[in-house]
């Protein structure tokens, strides 16, 4: 079992959750994360809310959100802590990409298709090329310049 520590460093974090300081320091850049500026040591600390916010980032990247709507959604719980806002607008978000993922589903059926087609018709071809290459091996009175 895994103890999370309630304050850690972003190379400690970038490790926890296999991502880069750099990707954290980006998002950062976004406004998605606000770490705590360690006066004395000059160093970024993150705390239990910014690693839940990251947690959700990553989650809604892997699910194909834009870094703005995943912003939207996370910024929506600071305005209506009831979660209200939040769930309704991951609902919307979440019925759009399922149709952008019902459409590219259905392009990628049509390409298997037509790419199975295309590997038919060339077996075919290079299998007709297979015998008539091998009905003129097997005739020695037939023969071509």
């Amino acid at each position: 079992m895994v103890v999370e520590q309630p304050f850690v460093s972003i190379s400690s974090l970038g490790q926890e959750l296999l991502i880069t300081p750099r990707t954290i320091r980006y998002y950062e850049e976004m406004g998605l994360l606000t770490p705590l500026h360690h006066e004395k040591m000059s160093q970024r600390l993150y705390g239990p809310r910014e690693r839940a916010r990251l947690k959700l980032i990553l989650r809604g990247k892997r699910l194909g959100f834009s870094l703005g709507e995943i912003k939207e959604m996370i910024d929506l719980y600071d305005i209506d802590r009831t979660e209200g806002l939040q769930l309704e607008r991951a609902v919307a978000y979440g019925e759009k990409r399922l149709q952008e993922l019902d459409e590219k589903i259905q392009e990628l059926t049509l390409l298997k298709a037509e790419l199975l087609d295309y590997h038919q018709q060339f077996t075919e071809l290079l299998r007709k090329r297979n015998e008539e290459h091998q009905t003129r091996e097997d005739d020695p009175c037939q023969t071509t310049f």
